[in-house]
């Protein structure tokens, strides 16, 4: 299994991943799982890491980043996204991708790193607490799917450190060798 960058080649296999998400739980609040177009798009989005988890030629999971809020002053907070295949779970996949995205979003200058989980979610929130976020808050009863009420929580980690004058967060491809975030065993 190696960790890296999407390719739009990529897109359909996402898609299907998420696809199952969408229609079988409330790990995502979404009514419609995007198209394969969509994910190509956001793959194609420069400023922030699109990940996969390769394995066998065919993708077992995947991460992105995303601007956290649409204003400038958010501009060095990223908010991220993960889902492993079905079955793939347990297999250190989450944490390999998580840790890859990561040293990306800190060597181009980002400084917050949010996720939002439904609940309940134990796997997921480990993961994240297991990378040093830290819980904000919880949001009862924010969304209805699957015939019930569910809660999110916000969670949160820092990248890096604070200045009075922060540099601007750069693109991936302003970084020298990038695949090198990846980890060496997946470069």
């Amino acid at each position: 299994m190696r960790i890296r960058f999407a390719v739009a080649a990529d897109a359909a296999a996402v898609a299907e991943i998420y696809a199952h998400y969408v229609r079988q739980t409330a790990i995502t609040f979404a009514a419609e799982t995007p198209l394969a177009e969509d994910y190509a798009a956001r793959m194609a989005d420069a400023r922030y890491p699109f990940l996969v988890a390769e394995e066998a030629g065919g993708v077992a999971g995947f991460i992105y980043a995303a601007a956290f809020r649409q204003k400038a002053a958010y501009r060095w907070d990223v908010e991220l996204t993960i889902y492993l295949a079905p079955g793939q779970e347990s297999r250190g996949i989450g944490s390999r991708l998580m840790a890859a995205c990561l040293r990306l979003l800190t060597a181009q200058g980002y400084l917050n790193a949010y996720s939002c989980i439904t609940l309940p979610n134990p796997a997921s929130v480990g993961l994240h607490r297991r990378f040093g976020f830290e819980e904000l808050g919880v949001f009862p009863r924010t969304g209805y799917k699957l015939g019930q009420w569910h809660d999110v929580v916000w969670m949160a980690r820092r990248l890096g450190e604070f200045a009075d004058s922060p540099a601007e967060p750069v693109r991936i491809a302003e970084l020298e060798a990038p695949e090198r975030f990846l980890g060496a065993e997946d470069a």
